[in-house]
């Protein structure tokens, strides 16, 4: 600890090696909250580095539940989160609209950071209960093409951070911890899709994900959504190349923000959600889960041309299939 704390006082950086040690000691229960919170308050003022975020990763792997989703190649989905926007559950309807599409789609997931509701809001919210049993999730990803991993029963190091964290929180300042969630997906799966809340996490990201080794897409819409919003333009950045989009390129219109409100309770975010699967939904909400989906889909099959992507992810919505795979999910995870 001292000598941990030393480099903290000097603003020295850790090796990945020494950052995933640190995440197995906090495991093990060897520092205090105030010792954790002093580790954290100082990676966050000089800035974290690739290498951190790497070890922490290791060490939350290690510390964590596995799940084993082979031989099936899976997709996660997901927004860093903290962006502060408010929006309906887009990332998680995608999941649907994507599996309905025939890919196989392994969420991970928690309950909202900055929203009314995150995916185990959503999906609680409609009778799921959480579990994990490899088994359990692995019928559930072969007979519906999708299976949620709820964050808080698999990356046990988690919990021994919380109350760092919330301490720090409450002065308003992150840490860390808050860019690993999309990262610690347990069942360390072949594609993701990313949304991140602005350029400079997307070029962190964009190192991270070089290093770990999986097929990817990161997107950031330039105004601060952690997701394709579809109100301005938005960057992709994938393994080998990175493009800027307007949205009228895909024959959508930017729309207004008041468009993919979340709602103001958990109530009307599931009203939303299920409006977008029963195909219901106004087009704005309609349309920026299609290109989120199809942005998804292109990540798996990049030798698609995007439109193409675009068709998939519609014929899922419109044919019912999306819906279908979250009845299934429903029934086989209530």
């Amino acid at each position: 600890m001292e000598n941990c704390l030393r480099k903290i006082v000097a603003q020295e950086t850790f090796t990945r090696n020494e950052a995933k040690e640190i995440m197995h000691e906090i495991v093990d229960q060897k520092y205090s909250d105030m010792q954790i919170a002093a580790i954290l308050m100082g990676i966050q003022t000089r800035g974290v580095t690739v290498d951190e975020i790497l070890g922490l990763r290791d060490g939350l792997l290690e510390t964590g539940v596995h799940t084993d989703m082979k031989p099936y190649q899976v997709i996660d989905i997901v927004g860093t989160g903290g962006d502060g926007k408010n929006t309906f559950n887009i990332s998680t309807c995608s999941c649907f609209v994507v599996a309905g599409a025939g890919y196989k789609v392994a969420k991970h997931g928690n309950y909202a950071a900055s929203s009314v509701s995150g995916a185990s809001n959503v999906l609680e919210a409609h009778g799921v209960k959480f579990t994990a049993d490899n088994d359990a999730l692995k019928r559930s990803l072969e007979e519906c093409g999708f299976v949620h991993q709820h964050a808080q029963l698999f990356a046990k190091g988690m919990k021994w951070v919380g109350p760092a964290r919330k301490a720090l929180g409450q002065l308003g300042t992150p840490s860390c911890f808050n860019l690993l969630g999309p990262l610690v997906n347990p069942c360390n799966p072949d594609y993701q899709l990313l949304g991140t809340a602005n350029l400079d996490q997307q070029r962190l990201y964009h190192q991270v994900y070089q290093r770990i080794g999986i097929k990817y897409g990161i997107v950031t819409s330039i105004d601060g959504y952690d997701e394709i919003s579809l109100t301005g333009s938005f960057k992709i950045v994938y393994n080998e190349e990175e493009h800027v989009y307007q949205p009228e390129e895909f024959g959508m219109q930017v729309i207004n923000p008041k468009e993919i409100y979340g709602g103001s309770t958990l109530e009307e975010a599931k009203e939303i959600f299920d409006a977008v699967l029963e195909n219901r939904s106004t087009l704005a909400q309609k349309n920026v889960v299609l290109i989120n989906s199809a942005f998804a889909i292109h990540v798996i099959e990049q030798q698609k041309t995007f439109n193409e992507c675009l068709s998939l992810a519609k014929e899922s919505l419109e044919s019912g299939r999306a819906l279908q795979c979250l009845k299934k999910y429903i029934e086989l995870n209530s």
